[in-house]
């Protein structure tokens, strides 16, 4: 560490909870894993070591960081610099370099574990109930690092709920992507759904390509849920999600309107 983050370190203090947890967690325990999901001991993507990329992910989904956001924030945050390990004349990994590594940990089977070590010691140190009250289900789309090999004047993108898209929309280096359309803009790329806690803590990721619906997916964000009560936007809707919460959990899905009249916002109360 050079001397300007030293200093940097004396100023944040003790009571930071970034510091906190770094302090009270055992991250040579996390080399395993990441060494069995990368399929190699090297440094990661452009060179990083890999637990340093892995706490610049913890970071970012603690914070509710897009790639781009996150990449800007490592470069101004003193306190983001000293958990992920940062230097203020090294060089930050870019948004491309946190997509990848995300990808390679997904497709290496093991970001949900990394996720439960975490989760794990985090518990061991009371910092986090095994039972919390709520789990909090959520989808974010993620723009694809590889961009598409052709210019596409007018993509036939296709909404969510519709038929999966033809080989040809492929234009891109990663064959797992898919277009989606929300509103006026098209993305290529993927959707990423997490679980975490009323605190953020995220115990379950899990990630398809961007053109897959949200409902369906409810079922596996569920699985392993400790909580009293799930909470999930409109999205998650229908009555067989709710089916699935009977008997072990509290029904925290926001109702969808009836055609007509608004939905009164009793409705929208999560059900006992």
């Amino acid at each position: 560490m050079d001397l300007f983050l030293r200093e940097a370190a004396d100023r944040i203090g003790d009571d930071d909870v970034l510091s906190k947890i770094d302090a009270l967690m055992d991250w040579r325990s996390f080399s395993p894993i990441l060494e069995r999901g990368l399929g190699r001991s090297g440094a990661g993507p452009a060179g990083y070591d890999p637990l340093v990329l892995f706490k610049c992910l913890l970071v970012g989904q603690w914070h509710g960081l897009s790639d781009p956001n996150l990449e800007r924030t490592l470069k101004v945050r003193l306190d983001f610099m000293l958990f992920c390990g940062l230097d203020l004349h090294a060089p930050v990994p870019d948004e491309t370099t946190h997509c990848r590594f995300r990808g390679a940990l997904v497709r290496g089977g093991v970001y949900d574990a990394l996720l439960a070590e975490v989760c794990r010691q985090i518990e061991a140190h009371g910092l986090k109930l095994k039972e919390a009250e709520a789990a909090i289900i959520d989808a974010t789309l993620i723009e694809a690092a590889a961009r598409p090999r052709t210019h596409i004047d007018a993509p036939r993108d296709r909404a969510e709920d519709e038929a999966p898209d033809d080989p040809e929309m492929h234009f891109s280096a990663d064959p797992d992507t898919r277009w989606v359309k929300k509103g006026r803009k098209s993305t290529l790329g993927y959707k990423g759904f997490a679980r975490c806690d009323e605190e953020g803590f995220i115990d379950k990721v899990h990630t398809t390509p961007a053109n897959r619906a949200e409902s369906p997916e409810f079922g596996h964000m569920i699985e392993g849920a400790s909580a009293q009560r799930v909470l999930a936007d409109k999205a998650y809707a229908s009555r067989a999600n709710r089916q699935m919460l009977r008997g072990k959990h509290r029904d925290g899905i926001l109702r969808k309107a009836a055609r007509g009249p608004p939905c009164p916002p009793r409705r929208n109360a999560s059900t006992g």
